[in-house]
């Protein structure tokens, strides 16, 4: 048993020692470029929308992005427990770029507005 253990112990050796780290290249880590943006929340409640995000956070990372980059926001309304035993779901989802800013947030208003109508009309 014990000739086991030190053929297993200089096998897990050899193979941790015997592999090469060459790294050859430079990391420049002074330019951060993203190149989609996808926010997805995920609510139970309207009060949590309100409080989740706002408009100004939105603009924020909409300034952040590039002219030509996706940016996707979705948000998901958990709903009750269906008679399957799953949570009901409704997600509204709208997409766009930097370019079409002021039509982008605009949906996103809407899309907030709809989710917070979505739980009003729940209650």
């Amino acid at each position: 048993m014990k000739t086991v253990f030190t053929i297993i112990g200089l096998l897990i050796a050899t193979v941790s020692f015997g592999q090469t780290n060459n790294f050859n290249g430079k990391i420049n880590s002074d330019e951060v470029k993203i190149s989609d943006l996808n926010i997805s929340v995920t609510v139970d409640s309207a009060e949590e929308v309100e409080s989740t995000f706002n408009m100004r956070d939105i603009k924020e990372l909409l300034d952040e992005t590039e002219a030509d980059e996706a940016i996707t926001f979705e948000i998901i309304c958990n709903g009750n427990i269906m008679s399957n035993g799953k949570k009901s779901t409704l997600s509204y989802k709208v997409t766009g770029t930097k370019e079409e800013a002021r039509n982008f947030l605009k949906s996103v208003k809407k899309i907030r507005k709809a989710a917070i109508k979505y739980y009003k009309n729940k209650e």
